[in-house]
C-alpha cells in the first residue's frame, strides 16, 4: 500500500503545503499530517482526495507515483472507464533509451504468453528485445509484436506489425487493423468493429477461412492499431 507517500508526493507535486490542502479538504492540519503517516483515513475522505487529484482510489493506493514519468502520471490522471473506453486506470508501462525517447519493444511469439501476464511488469518489458523506426511520429508509443498463423494474409506468420498504443477505444475506426491483446486468447492480430453498446468487440481476419467472432470489453487489456509491417530475423538469447 503506497497510500501515504503517494499523498506526500501529490500534495507536493501540486505545491501545496499541509496546511493549505487539509483547509481544502476540510481537514486539520494534524488529521492530514497523521495521513501521510501511515494513519488509514475513512472511506469518504479516500474518495474525496481521490476526486481533488483526479486519480483513481487504485492508482492511489496501490501505485507508487513518485517513480513514475510525467507521461504515465498523466495517464493515470485522464483514466476513463474501461468497460466501454478503455481508458483504464492502468500503466502503460515502456522502455526508454539514454536519452530519454521511447523505445519500440518487440514481442515474438515465444514471448506472448508472458506478456499477457507481464505486459505492466518494467522488468519483462525491458527485457524484450528494441528497435527504432525514426520515421513515425514522436507523438505516439509504439510496439511490434510477431504474428502467429495465417488468418491475415497476405500478412505471413512470422511478420513483425508495429503498431501505436490506443489509449480511448472508441477512437478506433471499424475495420482497422488491430493487435488485441486479451485475457484468455493472448494476443490476436485482427481487424476491430466496435459493438461498445453491447460491451463487444467483432474481430475478424482478412483470411475468410476464418470466422468472425465476438470478444466482451472486458476481456480485453489492451487494443494497438496497426502502423506498419516488417520482416526481420531477431536472434534468440
Amino acid at each position: 500500500m503506497h497510500f501515504a507517500n503517494n499523498l506526500k508526493f501529490l500534495r507536493k507535486r501540486r505545491r501545496k503545503s499541509q496546511m493549505d490542502l487539509a483547509t481544502e479538504l476540510g481537514l486539520t492540519r494534524t488529521t492530514l499530517s497523521g495521513y501521510e503517516k501511515n494513519v488509514q483515513p475513512p472511506f469518504p475522505v479516500l474518495i474525496k482526495m481521490s476526486e481533488y487529484f483526479n486519480v483513481s482510489l487504485d492508482a492511489l493506493i496501490k501505485y507508487r507515483l513518485e517513480v513514475l514519468s510525467e507521461q504515465q502520471l498523466s495517464q493515470i490522471e485522464k483514466g476513463f472507464d474501461v468497460d466501454v473506453t478503455g481508458r483504464k486506470l492502468r500503466l502503460l508501462t515502456i522502455s526508454v533509451d539514454k536519452e530519454g525517447k521511447e523505445n519500440i519493444e518487440m514481442v515474438p511469439v515465444k514471448a506472448q504468453a508472458g506478456y499477457t501476464n507481464s505486459y505492466g511488469d518494467l522488468d519483462f518489458i525491458a527485457s524484450l528485445p528494441k528497435f527504432k523506426l525514426p520515421f513515425l511520429p514522436e507523438d505516439k508509443t509504439y510496439r511490434t509484436f510477431q504474428i502467429q498463423g495465417d488468418s491475415m494474409l497476405p500478412i505471413k506468420e512470422g511478420s513483425w506489425v508495429t503498431c501505436s498504443f490506443t489509449e480511448d477505444w472508441t477512437n478506433i475506426k471499424d475495420g482497422k487493423a488491430c493487435i488485441v491483446v486479451t485475457r484468455d486468447e493472448g494476443v490476436v492480430f485482427k481487424l476491430v468493429y466496435k459493438r461498445l453498446e453491447n460491451r463487444n468487440f467483432l474481430l475478424v481476419s482478412l483470411n475468410r477461412n476464418y470466422s468472425p467472432y465476438e470478444i466482451p470489453v472486458s476481456q480485453v487489456v489492451e487494443i494497438w492499431q496497426f502502423e506498419t509491417v516488417n520482416s526481420f530475423e531477431v536472434e534468440s538469447d
